[in-house]
């Protein structure tokens, strides 16, 4: 549960140890190789690097297991023939003439498109199906690893046209095992994208067909390992995944149904919908297993109109409902006074000064109360031999209150236990009935915070033996204290990218002693440019000068094809509206808003 990311890919863990399966000592290479049935179902990217390498893999992103246990992946199918009934016939092109058996004449020539006038006439020449040039249809048919080996499948990035029909006479593509090229004619499916190879945490590697395997591996499982930050940012150069992992993982939180936000609050956010209010319940500083700190907030606000499935609030390593695991920042490839020496990495002043790489931890403190042979230990606020200072941020109870700075050594729970004593005599005993039994001794016991830690209470609870069943025998009492910590970068921390090059904070340089840009704009972090050749992980390089572009655009990459798609629609509808109304000058004197009123 390090981050969203993490928990996505646990889930979706494939493991061939355990009852029944194989055994670490005893698996060869065969077994923990790459195979041929793996495409599509297991990535072959992400695993891990020790002792179970090969053995535990990922699903690959678009993989899903079938009711007999298969894992399938989806293909879309290609269209040979079609029924001379079939709408879709209209302006297909044919495959070889089609010629009227009672005149000789040719109705209609091979690679000339059908157009409805030729329907009539090809009815009347007795022609039931058309054999038609090779198009990809929307239709997804999932298939196991051995129904496929009986198919000829195109890659993804196949050339179509228009009307999706291949424009190449050879297309990569593979059969039982083989990558061959083949011609249109034997194309029976083609694959549905060119990330449905990987696994998810893969396919966030932007540039991932230029970086070496052993390098894409050590990036997608470094992924899984970043913490949290306190104010991440989505990455300029991203690969389209990152909405998709964000929305699986769990960790935000989506409309259920559409409706009108009424109220927007730290900790909920109320939506007026068809059936009624709907309430969400937003977790704050909420500690995961890996004590990293899951907080979740709004990103709507009162009076917004939602739709089903948006993304209502953020979580820890999520911005704007994307996956956001890291920073941008400025990064020179220069040796730099050795201080980047064998991986080394040197970092601005600044990213610490403006709490870039900052990350919220939250450790758990507990402390029981016993029941002991000498008597029950006792939490309390009446703790001997402490001054009144130290007990300043207790309650009456003797636990440390909500919202209280804490540092080493400070108390969180007072508690005490009877001490050891000798045997009493019998007048002892006498005056211990008589008086109580208040002159007996104890010792402080009391939950204190180790040394080191620091940090701000941020939850307190209390478990009683009446309340809950389930505490162990003997305690009568247990208290939980939630710490929360922020924790700056500094020189020691590991810092890594996406494409397996990661490093260690050798020295943290004061911003006019960093390098500079030719506009004068400082460098926020040196890497050492003897790291890329023999890594061959070129993608970093690619990313670099793609974020220089887009950083200049002042934009994401991703906004401006968004952009392109918009405007194309848009173009596409306005000649479909010319067709409709058939004047040119009407529709172009529009405004864009107008041409989509027009077309609905």
């Amino acid at each position: 549960q390090a981050n969203p990311l993490a928990e996505l890919t646990h889930k979706r863990t494939l493991s061939a140890l355990g009852p029944g399966g194989l055994r670490r000592e005893r698996a060869g290479f065969e077994v923990r190789d790459v195979h041929h049935s793996h495409y599509g179902r297991i990535c072959p990217i992400e695993t891990p690097e020790g002792p179970n390498i090969g053995l535990i893999g990922r699903l690959a992103a678009y993989g899903r297991v079938n009711r007999y246990g298969f894992i399938e992946t989806p293909y879309r199918r290609v269209i040979h023939r079609l029924s001379i009934d079939d709408e879709a016939l209209i302006g297909h092109d044919v495959a070889e003439d089609i010629v009227d058996p009672e005149t000789g004449e040719t109705i209609v020539e091979a690679g000339q498109a059908v157009a409805q006038k030729h329907i009539k006439a090809i009815k009347t020449a007795g022609v039931e199906e058309v054999d038609v040039k090779p198009f990809v249809t929307d239709e997804i048919v999932y298939m196991s690893a051995d129904e496929e080996d009986h198919f000829t499948i195109a890659q993804a990035n196949a050339r179509l046209d228009g009307r999706r029909q291949f424009t190449e006479t050879r297309i990569s593509a593979r059969r039982n095992q083989k990558f061959i090229f083949s011609n249109a004619k034997r194309i029976d499916f083609m694959d549905v994208a060119p990330r449905q190879i990987v696994g998810v945490s893969a396919s966030l590697i932007p540039f991932l067909e230029h970086d070496d395997a052993n390098r894409a591996l050590m990036g997608s499982n470094m992924q899984r390992q970043a913490v949290p930050l306190l104010r991440p940012d989505v990455p300029i150069v991203s690969t389209g995944m990152e909405e998709e992992a964000a929305l699986n993982s769990g960790q935000v939180v989506i409309a259920r149904e559409d409706g009108e936000v009424v109220s927007v609050t730290g900790d909920s956010i109320v939506v007026i919908g068809e059936n009624g209010p709907l309430h969400y319940a937003l977790r704050k500083y909420q500690r995961s297993n890996q004590s990293t700190c899951v907080d979740q907030q709004p990103i709507v606000v009162r009076g917004q109109k939602v739709r089903v499935g948006q993304v209502l609030a953020d979580s820890s390593s999520t911005r704007g409902g994307e996956l956001a695991l890291g920073q941008d920042v400025v990064v020179a490839f220069l040796s730099w006074e050795g201080g980047n020496y064998e991986d080394a990495i040197l970092v601005s002043e600044e990213l610490v000064r403006n709490d870039k790489f900052t990350s919220v931890h939250i450790e758990k403190h507990e402390v029981e109360a016993r029941d002991t042979r000498l008597g029950p230990e006792e939490i309390t606020y009446d703790i001997p031999n402490v001054s009144e200072d130290a007990l300043k941020d207790l309650d009456e109870r003797g636990i440390i209150r909500v919202g209280a700075d804490v540092q080493e050594q400070n108390i969180l729970v007072g508690k005490i236990t009877p001490k050891g004593e000798k045997e009493l005599t019998p007048e002892e005993k006498l005056l211990r009935a008589i008086f109580g039994d208040k002159a007996r001794e104890v010792k402080d016991s009391s939950l204190r915070l180790p040394h080191g830690a620091r940090g701000k209470v941020v939850d307190v609870q209390v478990f009683t033996r009446q309340h809950d069943r389930d505490l162990p025998a003997g305690v009568e009492t247990m208290v939980r204290v939630s710490i929360a910590q922020r924790r700056k970068i500094s020189e020691g921390d590991k810092m890594a990218g996406r494409h397996g090059n990661k490093g260690v904070v050798s020295r943290i340089m004061p911003v006019e002693d960093m390098p500079f840009l030719a506009d004068g704009t400082p460098v926020d972090i040196v890497l050492n440019p003897l790291g890329v050749p023999s890594r061959m992980n070129v993608g970093q390089i690619l990313e670099t000068h793609m974020g220089r572009a887009c950083a200049g655009f002042g934009r994401q990459i991703e906004d401006a094809l968004d952009a392109y798609r918009r405007t194309h629609k848009l173009d596409e509808l306005k000649k479909s509206l010319t067709h409709v109304y058939g004047d040119d000058k009407t529709v172009a004197g529009l405004k864009d808003d107008e041409v989509v009123e027009l077309g609905t």
